[in-house]
């Protein structure tokens, strides 16, 4: 069984529901989740000229290879309403793979940890919350430590 990392987010409709949504998703689909942080609520990332965001991180084991987790979590996404129209822009739903175990994977379709996570604090404090010792495989740094350089 492995140790997936992933990051909720939401900012339109009813954003608390919608991460109660994927959570349920993700625990039937993927596997079960073993810890949740508080849901933080944040300014948009990226493109800032829109509603702010409910983000949470969650652990969950999964005996799923990570091509799986990827398509199940695409599926969840576009069953809960996801349309792409805009890079970084508003979304229904956002469910980003931080991190599975200490794999590192990097195909056009899958970049294993996350290729943003080490810079942004909206991801960092609610991971550091639940998995602050957590060692990124490619900076060799943990969640607090990424945090604290931000």
């Amino acid at each position: 069984m492995a140790h997936v990392f992933i990051q909720l987010g939401s900012n339109l409709d009813d954003r608390a529901a919608q991460l109660a949504t994927a959570r349920a998703l993700i625990h039937e689909r993927i596997g079960p989740i073993l810890l949740a942080s508080s849901i933080y609520e944040t300014p948009a990332w990226g493109l800032s000229a829109q509603p702010d965001f409910l983000n949470q991180v969650l652990e969950l084991e999964s005996s799923l290879s990570p091509a799986n987790i990827l398509s199940l979590v695409l599926d969840i996404e576009n069953g809960m309403g996801r349309v792409r129209h805009q890079k970084w822009g508003p979304r229904l739903i956002d469910i980003d793979i931080l991190g599975i175990d200490d794999l590192i994977i990097d195909t056009p379709e899958l970049q294993v940890p996350h290729p943003w996570l080490h810079a942004r604090s909206f991801v960092l404090e609610p991971f550091a919350e639940i998995a602050p010792h957590w060692i990124h495989p490619l900076r060799q740094q943990s969640v607090a430590d990424m945090l604290a350089l931000l």
